[in-house]
């Protein structure tokens, strides 16, 4: 059985989507870039502070589902430029303590022109 999972603490899907789809045991997650969710607006900047949005994001839909962080089994990081990937990794590690499977990837664009954007996949039993 399928259900959507959603949250106004997480940005709005901004295409045919859902926030995130629980099925069975496992939680998946689209790819959250970094949004602020209470009025829409990309206003984080740097690498950094973007980061730490998309966390942000993470982990309202995680808290949603009734998970958290150190559920997560697997991450699909993508970076608009790898040169960032150092700064990347460390926003990334303080909320990924259990250190998942991940892949991370530099990709020639992200929606809106951010600089990260993170999909998860979680354990829920």
């Amino acid at each position: 059985m399928l259900k959507k999972i959603a949250t106004d603490k997480a940005p709005a899907a901004i295409g045919p989507y859902s926030q995130a789809i629980a099925a069975g045991d496992f939680l998946f997650a689209s790819g959250q870039i970094p949004i602020n969710p209470e009025n829409g607006n990309i206003e984080a900047e740097g690498i950094e502070a973007q980061t730490e949005q998309v966390m942000k994001n993470i982990g309202a839909i995680l808290e949603a589902a009734g998970t958290g962080y150190a559920n997560v089994v697997k991450t699909s990081c993508f970076l608009a430029d790898m040169a960032d990937f150092a700064a990347f990794n460390a926003v990334y590690e303080k909320y990924f303590t259990e250190k998942p499977a991940r892949s991370c990837v530099a990709v020639k664009q992200l929606p809106k022109s951010v600089l990260c954007e993170v999909e998860v996949i979680a354990y829920l039993g």
